[in-house]
């Protein structure tokens, strides 16, 4: 879809479908030059941006900015807590396993 912002300047919008094409495609070895000539993106450095804001957010930074954007940021923090307390969770039973094992050798 084409576009136009303050001064009539012309902007492309680009799928969300397309932007994870782009990102699988990254992640597959392609070169943002590449992605963008296989995909018909005007700029490789839109690619770039895109994988930099990809990296950064996950596929929440593709999504609508206007107003959900936040409940996805808060989601996604609340899922790495969690992904956090479990790796020390796991960590202090390893610990605790040792510990026991090494009390029942004695």
């Amino acid at each position: 879809m084409i576009f136009y912002g303050k001064k009539r300047k012309r902007f492309q919008i680009y799928s969300v479908e397309l932007m994870l094409e782009a990102m699988k495609m990254k992640e597959d070895g392609y070169t943002h030059a590449q992605i963008a000539e296989k995909l018909g993106i005007t700029n490789k450095d839109t690619v770039k941006c895109w994988y930099r804001q990809f990296r950064k957010e996950g596929q929440s930074a593709f999504i609508d900015k206007q107003g959900r954007r936040e409940v996805y940021k808060a989601k996604d923090r609340y899922v790495r807590k969690l992904e956090m307390e479990n790796k020390i969770l796991k960590k202090f039973l390893e610990i605790l396993n040792k510990e026991h094992s090494c009390n029942e050798e004695i």
